[in-house]
């Protein structure tokens, strides 16, 4: 199991949901700070992600008997970041695509080239050929 590769889907799955789920979760009671950071609390975060992410169910007994305080957990994952400003970047990028003006669709089909029927040599009539 590659633990970068881990780290990064997890990532990507929780700002995925939190993208979702926005709307709610910005006024749930489970917000903390933790290390300089205002997150949801890690073992939100935990339990949202071990639905989402298979592998992370079947590494979670192992890393918790090594470690069971749940904001090393996250920490450890790469998880301890506040999910409202990754994701501002993102929206503005989607918010100046949706902005992009696109040239109207032309109404005239395209014409389709037409196959051109092979001529016989006997048909061509080439210059300076006198014709009998």
């Amino acid at each position: 199991m590659n633990i970068e590769h881990l780290r990064q889907s997890l990532r990507q799955k929780w700002l995925d949901y939190y993208q979702e789920n926005r709307s709610w979760l910005t006024r749930l009671g489970v917000w903390v700070n933790c290390e300089g950071q205002r997150r949801p609390s890690s073992s939100f975060i935990l339990s949202a992600l071990s639905i989402l992410e298979p592998d992370l169910t079947a590494l979670l007994p192992l890393v918790v008997d090594l470690n069971s305080n749940p904001d090393r957990i996250v920490i450890a994952l790469g998880l301890n970041f506040n999910p409202d400003e990754a994701l501002d970047p993102l929206t503005k990028v989607e918010a100046a695509i949706e902005n992009v003006k696109l040239l109207p669709a032309g109404n005239k089909p395209h014409p389709i080239a037409t196959r051109m029927t092979t001529r016989r040599d006997e048909d061509c009539q080439g210059s300076g050929r006198d014709r009998k």
